[in-house]
């Protein structure tokens, strides 16, 4: 069975970070394909983990998947957007 999630790449220094939403996993390294090759492996471990546990059907459940056939398809997202709002005082 294949899963399918979204992965979010960002620079932070000079480390990229690749971020799995669905499943709030993340790696990084430094290069964008270094950074997605840890985030993979990050996954599987991570499945691999809560499936060893009991706890991984929990886990899909709550994040929002669905069995599609021999696939597992992730959540579909309503909007991706930016939002401001203003610190605390102590930051300005």
């Amino acid at each position: 069975m294949q899963i399918d999630f979204t992965i979010q790449i960002f620079k932070e220094s000079r480390m990229f970070v690749a971020y799995a939403r669905e499943l709030d996993v993340s790696s990084c390294g430094y290069s964008k394909q270094k950074a997605l090759k840890n985030l993979k492996e990050a996954v599987r471990l991570f499945l691999e983990e809560a499936e060893k546990k009991g706890s991984l059907e929990e886990i899909l459940e709550e994040a929002g998947y669905t069995k599609k056939r021999a696939r597992l398809e992730a959540p579909k997202f309503v909007a991706l957007q930016k939002a401001t709002l203003p610190l605390p005082q102590i930051y300005a």
